[in-house]
């Protein structure tokens, strides 16, 4: 799972065995370690109808509704996003896509990813 960061939007990109893994064991994790510590990212599918975060001990913890995550790991859905506005009225973007393989070769292994479905356009 890849993960970028930029001001208040977070953007999770998933394999196909991510996505997978996420739709039937409902979380998928990864971390960057920095020496004696890590940060930890996950996403939890649960039943709620709302999305959620939370940023405890070093793990920012995504909490995605149960049926976004089913139609989503079944379909040729690409992505879904969602807004968080706290009380003091900041906002936190989060957006949660599959993985393409990337246009133009690049070094690392994207057996894994999906398809691009702009490859067949060149």
């Amino acid at each position: 799972m890849k993960i970028r960061i930029q001001g208040n939007t977070i953007r999770f990109r998933l394999s196909k065995q991510e996505v997978s893994d996420f739709a039937q064991n409902g979380e998928v994790k990864d971390k960057v370690e920095f020496g004696s510590s890590a940060l930890v990212y996950q996403l939890i599918r649960h039943p709620k109808d709302d999305f959620s975060v939370d940023f405890v001990r070093g793990v920012i913890s995504v909490n995605v509704p149960e049926p976004i995550v089913n139609n989503w790991a079944n379909t040729e859905q690409v992505g879904f996003e969602s807004d968080i506005v706290y009380p003091n009225n900041q906002k936190l973007e989060l957006l949660i896509e599959k993985d393409f393989q990337c246009l133009i070769p690049r070094t690392e292994d994207e057996s894994g990813l999906y398809a691009n479905p702009q490859a067949n356009n060149n």
